[in-house]
């Protein structure tokens, strides 16, 4: 099989091949990067074991290259690695691992080159390229990962028991691979992922996360949400969104799968954006159902407020699974928090003034709650879909006409609280407040003018009901 690589490439792996020559240290290109470039897919991680030391291997290229890239050595690991033209390039000799039962920090031994191919997670990640003069370019496949690859199979070297015992987070790196490629697991690597989902737990968080934001990122995520529940790993690691899972029925009557339903959102709106965030936003719209829900005599299931419980979840989530609790929290907890908005909408007459309001609380998230809101249209009615499409299709042109008209996102009522201070010689204070939010009220529902004469206006007034005169 012939494997084409870029200048880049080329250049970097030549140059390796002649330091390991020099040395006299056989070694191979293995993992990712042989597995991307036999699927044609892009890879800036080139990963090279050795027969010996890989430490003093990294040094020997970095010699060679123009300019001399920085080697990062890692002396406890015994690996090192260096950045050349974009490419990130790891060395390490060869290894064999053993694990205590209750740790999966391993005992790492120098192993030969097949010890260290059957190491390794998946087949398909045990593929090598030899840079040995005697056969430099063949690929080197121990582990039946070619054929693997043909079948869109995953399933690791050794039992599969043992690989995920050993190290549980390649349990969670399959489910992640298998969202990735659209490839099965295999049926003995599926149930051996079920028989120790609970090992999950000695992984962490950070590690979690970053397999759920890989799973995020990919074109289709609810695959890995789906084996990530069928598997029973999501208990252990994200237990507010297994919840979501199930249906009820009483009396005959019974409301959807919230689980389902959200990760059918999350494909929806995964073919709109790549933003991660707004991804994580239909993940996290519906968290709140499960504490809101009830069933009422004569009307049904509902979940009233589950917007706004699912918004005061979001910080707590977002604290436990270790993501960033600034920017990227607030947003999401705003997408959620508002998410029900521009549904309730399209359920009853449409006003101007319930439109500036949801223009203004929105702002420059507007854009990305429509489109949240948007994926958030499911059924399998699909008469039920097209008429809830023309509603929100409806509220969508009437927004846009009040916001051409009143300019309201990111609006800034034209009073402020320095101006009502200054007219009424105040001090910061509740009454200074309660004016400001009377006028700006005053325009939202459309009983003035957006423009400074009525607003200040409209502020005496208020003022004078008050018992607060101007200077």
């Amino acid at each position: 099989m012939h494997i084409a690589y870029s200048k880049q490439e080329q250049f970097i792996i030549e140059k390796v091949a002649l330091a390991a020559k020099e040395l006299g240290m056989p070694c191979y290109v293995i993992g990712g990067f042989v597995r991307d470039k036999i699927l044609g897919r892009i890879c800036k991680d080139i990963d090279i074991v050795c027969l010996g030391d890989g430490i003093q291997l990294a040094e020997e290229t970095a010699k060679l290259c123009k300019p001399n890239p920085k080697v990062t050595v890692y002396k406890n690991f015994g690996t090192a690695q260096f950045n050349f033209e974009g490419l990130d390039i790891e060395f390490v000799g060869a290894r064999k691992e053993s694990y205590r039962a209750e740790s999966r920090n391993p005992i790492v031994e120098t192993g030969t080159f097949l010890e260290d191919q059957l190491r390794r997670d998946l087949t398909i990640n045990a593929l090598a390229i030899s840079l040995n003069e005697e056969d430099y370019g063949q690929i080197v496949d121990a582990c039946n990962g070619l054929k693997d690859i043909e079948d869109k199979i995953l399933r690791t070297p050794l039992p599969p028991a043992q690989t995920f015992i050993d190290d549980p987070l390649r349990m969670m790196r399959t489910i992640r691979f298998a969202t990735q490629l659209d490839y099965q697991i295999e049926e003995e690597t599926l149930l051996a992922i079920l028989e120790n989902a609970e090992r999950i737990l000695i992984i962490s968080k950070e590690r979690i996360t970053d397999e759920l934001q890989k799973i995020m990122a990919c074109k289709k995520p609810s695959i890995g949400f789906d084996l990530l529940f069928r598997t029973k790993i999501l208990p252990f690691i994200f237990p507010k969104l297994a919840a979501l899972a199930g249906a009820e029925n009483i009396d005959g009557i019974g409301h959807k799968d919230n689980f389902y339903h959200t990760i059918q959102v999350v494909d929806n709106i995964s073919l709109h954006t790549n933003n991660i965030w707004l991804r994580w936003a239909a993940l996290l719209h519906d968290i709140g159902k499960p504490n809101t829900k009830k069933f009422e005599q004569g009307h049904g299931w509902t979940f009233h407020g589950h917007e706004w419980i699912g918004g005061k979840m979001i910080p707590g989530i977002f604290k436990d699974l270790k993501l960033p609790l600034h920017h990227e929290m607030k947003y999401v907890q705003k997408l959620v928090f508002l998410h029900h908005r521009p549904v309730s909408l399209t359920k009853e007459n449409i006003t101007d003034s319930a439109l500036r309001r949801l223009l203004f609380d929105a702002g420059e998230e507007i854009d990305d709650l429509m489109t949240l809101c948007n994926a958030d249209i499911t059924s399998k009615n699909q008469t039920k879909v097209i008429k809830f499409r023309e509603n929100f299709n409806l509220v969508q042109e009437r927004m846009k006409e009040v916001e051409e008209s009143d300019k309201i996102r990111n609006w800034q009522p034209p009073i402020t609280g320095e101006i009502i201070m200054e007219t009424f010689n105040l001090r910061p204070s509740k009454a200074v407040g309660d004016i400001k939010d009377a006028v700006r009220e005053a325009i939202l529902d459309g009983v003035i003018k957006n423009n400074y004469e009525e607003a200040f206006a409209y502020m005496l007034v208020k003022a004078n009901e008050l018992n607060i005169k101007p200077i």
